[in-house]
């Protein structure tokens, strides 16, 4: 077994010799991401459920917009920051009620990977998509409710920006 160990830690050092990795975060990670996968395939053959040959070009653009909103709200806004807290460090306010955190570093590969992981709304992104497909086949009525809510708080929020946009502008104060 220590043969083995000698080999992972020579790859770290070679794959990233001036920066700390968390490889062994990430294999964990991804051996999760299988799992959950799996999990949700297992599922669904074993209720019978049957797999859409070709999702609905709808179903498409409704779980985009509710997965771009539904990862950066995990991973962005301030409401949301106790669940990333364990993993990330306050930074700063990056406006429109979202944070910039960093990641922490206390020797855990495994917790510096999770800390990416949740700070990360592209990361996220494959996450959430793969819960919301999941739903799709599992139960598509709820999985369209909450991926329409989502929705239309993405619209509302790209709304809002435009609104106090036209509005500074109403008023003068320019960006130029």
């Amino acid at each position: 077994m220590s043969e083995l160990k000698q080999k992972v830690t020579r790859l770290r050092q070679a794959y990233a010799p001036h920066e700390h990795r968390p490889l062994g975060g990430y294999l964990a990670a991804m051996g999760t991401y299988a799992g959950v996968t799996g999990a949700i395939a297992t599922l669904v053959k074993v209720t019978g459920r049957t797999v859409p040959e070709r999702p609905s070009t709808a179903d498409v653009v409704l779980l985009s917009i509710a997965t771009h909103k539904l990862s950066r709200l995990l991973s962005k806004d301030a409401i949301t920051s106790p669940l990333r807290a364990p993993f990330t460090r306050y930074d700063r306010p990056i406006g429109s009620g979202e944070v910039m955190e960093q990641v922490r570093d206390s020797g855990s590969s495994t917790r510096h990977a999770i800390g990416e992981l949740l700070s990360c709304p592209f990361c996220l992104a494959v996450w959430v998509a793969t819960g919301f497909t999941g739903g799709l086949v599992l139960a598509p009525r709820l999985t369209r409710l909450v991926a329409t809510a989502l929705t239309a708080v993405a619209a509302s929020d790209f709304l809002q920006m435009a609104y106090a946009t036209a509005q500074q502008r109403a008023e003068g104060h320019h960006d130029d």
